[in-house]
């Protein structure tokens, strides 16, 4: 019964991604008229590609009386999109309702800007989800900050805030966004809480917010929280995104991120349903939850790995960075930060008897375009197999010159090691992000550690290894730590953010989801485009973001920044490297990692396998050992037992 309930359930989703599809194709026909009469009252008309239109009607009031009209009118026009039909919603690609789905999720179908909704029933009070909710920066990680500027109480009890919030950027490539926002939080009639939020612009007799430099000033349109008390405890959760990143602002290749409705659903609303999830998970079952005895502790390490990733990345100078010219070079961006707010805790003298004299930070930056790989690949390669872009030249010499401790070093800059351990640490609800301590086993910093190697241990954030995930990005973020790892440890974060593009467009596309419902057709063409999904990942173009920092004195500023340079173009160096050999091109029918069978590298290989393998075992392995060279690859490759190759590395006086 349970089956052929499933059939008839995807016999109607087939159906209903049909009528939505007429159903846009009638509304494109009388879309002149309706954008001609749909009232602006927010700030302005945007279109795709193009600057703020002037808006044709006048400025609103901002006196107390004319916020509280903004205020109501926002409160309608949400609940119409978490409720009713005011934008017209079809289902996320890759997501299907059951008992292990976090909720029901949708993202909006030819509306302006991008916009995603959520349902989703969490075991938590409705008081309790509108202040998490509300707390927007503790679980979106975009979050810079949100600052209440002004807050009138409402005669119905309600309250109105003027906020002003502040998004980092993802890349090097785009300046970081602000809004200027009213919120408004209020109980309905029936009882359900409701907080609403939309952008304040043309505005007189009130308070506002000037554009800030660096920032670009984006919209949101009526968005927000309908959270629905249930009978015996538990609340029914609505959630609304609905915003306009004006992409405009960002190069062509980056704007399927700044239009993608799916991104947003998976980077802001599914955040929200995730984190209401894993508290309540904690309240109900604090003995198995998966964030350990501490959960409170482990979720701040997981929010300061991330926020101090962003806060490098982006380089604000409110925080005490300043760029240094470069080398003639533009690939490497090189900052610079010796705020005293910035060092403090740096200066700690660890168990291992090194001690950080360092002065400043430096951090080098970088994002380069990827090319047939899928993100959680790539992610899942460089997290297991540290080794692969990690560049010993530069290593030992960074270690012999800037003589620093372990504390100064970005996590990946170690000269030789035996090996590395991953000790899982924690994870989510939904093992979407890891939270892991890395131990490197045999460091040698500098020459003299050669006779006694240590072990170096890192804190390390890893996210987004779902494959099947549309729009979301995989992170690897981690830091040296103190063996004793204290929970107020100093943490100088490092990593790189791959994000993927193809999936962002092609998720935004109107007819993605009839594409998605062929692919579950049965039949060799259906087969053929689901085995096509599946093999590349549903993406062939991604832009990866780096950004190292490293402790120094200052008085090492050039040579640091040199070796920096030398650093990130290396492991730019590695990373193109290893993502060609994951390439669909490279992978056989089994999705085994090869190099191409025509390469004379390949045969030299397989020659070594088989030689190493008659030398150690006294037998053949290939059955036409006596054949060409070819012939034995060929024999090799077509062999019906898995084949384990390994190498090791001898460091000798």
């Amino acid at each position: 019964m349970n089956k052929l309930l499933m059939e008839e359930n995807d016999r109607l989703q087939k159906q209903v991604s049909q009528l939505v599809y007429e159903n846009g194709y009638f509304r494109k026909q009388t879309q002149t008229t309706k954008l001609a009469s749909k009232d602006t009252s927010c700030e302005s008309v945007v279109t795709s590609g193009q600057h703020h239109l002037t808006p044709q009607h006048p400025p609103r009031d901002a006196s107390p009386a004319g916020l509280l009209s903004i205020a109501e009118e926002t409160l309608t026009e949400f609940l119409s999109k978490a409720t009713g039909t005011a934008v017209e919603w079809v289902q996320m690609p890759g997501m299907k309702p059951g008992p292990d789905s976090i909720g029901i999720i949708a993202i909006s179908h030819g509306c302006t800007g991008m916009a995603a909704r959520a349902c989703g029933l969490v075991g938590l009070d409705p008081t309790r989800v509108a202040e998490i909710l509300k707390d927007r920066p503790s679980w979106y990680r975009d979050c810079r900050a949100v600052e209440v500027l002004n807050m009138l109480p409402t005669a119905n009890g309600g309250t109105i805030e003027l906020l002003y919030m502040q998004l980092y950027a993802p890349t090097t490539l785009a300046p970081p966004r602000d809004f200027w926002l009213l919120r408004y939080t209020t109980v309905t009639d029936d009882g359900s809480f409701v907080v609403c939020e939309r952008s304040l612009g043309n505005t007189l007799n009130g308070p506002s917010m000037p554009q800030v430099q660096n920032f670009v000033r984006a919209e949101m349109l009526p968005s927000g929280y309908l959270i629905r008390p249930c009978e015996g405890g538990g609340s029914i959760v609505h959630i609304v995104d609905h915003m306009n990143l004006e992409a405009w602002s960002v190069p062509e290749v980056l704007r399927p991120l700044y239009e993608s409705s799916a991104v947003l659903a998976q980077k802001t609303t599914m955040a929200a349903l995730r984190q209401l999830r894993q508290l309540t998970l904690e309240v109900s079952q604090p003995n198995v939850t998966n964030w350990g005895r501490r959960p409170a502790a482990l979720r701040a390490l997981s929010k300061r790995l991330n926020r101090g990733f962003n806060e490098a990345l982006n380089g604000f100078s409110s925080e005490g960075w300043s760029m240094l010219d470069n080398d003639g070079m533009d690939d490497v961006t090189i900052l610079v930060n010796s705020s005293p707010d910035k060092l403090m805790g740096l200066n700690l003298s660890f168990s291992d008897g090194f001690t950080s004299l360092s002065n400043a930070i430096l951090c080098a930056k970088a994002s380069m375009l990827l090319q047939s790989v899928t993100p959680a690949i790539l992610l899942r390669f460089l997290r297991e197999h540290r080794s692969e872009w990690v560049d010993n030249n530069i290593d030992a010499y960074s270690a012999a010159a800037v003589k620093v401790g372990p504390c100064s070093l970005p996590g990946v800059r170690v000269s030789n090691f035996g090996g590395q351990v991953i000790l899982p640490l924690a994870h989510t609800v939904e093992h979407e992000e890891l939270l892991e301590v890395i131990k490197l086993e045999g460091v040698c910093h500098s020459p003299e550690d050669v006779i006694m190697p240590r072990d170096m241990f890192l804190l390390q954030l890893c996210s987004g290894m779902d494959e099947n995930a549309v729009g979301t990005c995989a992170e690897l973020i981690f830091a040296p730590i103190d063996a004793s790892f204290a929970d107020d440890a100093p943490l100088l974060p490092s990593g790189f953010r791959i994000i993927p593009l193809d999936s962002a467009k092609e998720a935004s596309s109107p007819n993605r989801t009839l594409d998605l419902t062929s692919a579950l057709e049965t039949g060799p063409v259906g087969s053929k485009v689901a085995n096509d999904l599946k093999s590349t990942g549903g993406t062939s173009k991604s832009i990866m973001t780096i950004a190292f920092q490293f402790a120094f004195e200052s008085h090492m500023q050039e040579n640091v920044a040199s070796m920096a340079r030398k650093y990130v173009r290396s492991f730019i160096s590695s990373v193109q490297r290893v993502a060609l050999a994951l390439s669909p091109s490279n992978f056989g029918s089994v999705g085994g990692l090869r190099l191409p069978l025509g390469t004379p590298e390949a045969h030299t290989l397989a020659r070594w396998i088989c030689q190493s393998y008659r030398r150690f075992l006294g037998v053949e392995l290939p059955k036409l050992s006596s054949e060409g060279s070819e012939s034995i690859l060929d024999s090799l490759w077509h062999h019906s037992d898995a084949i384990i190759c390994c190498s090791a590395k001898v460091c000798f006086l």
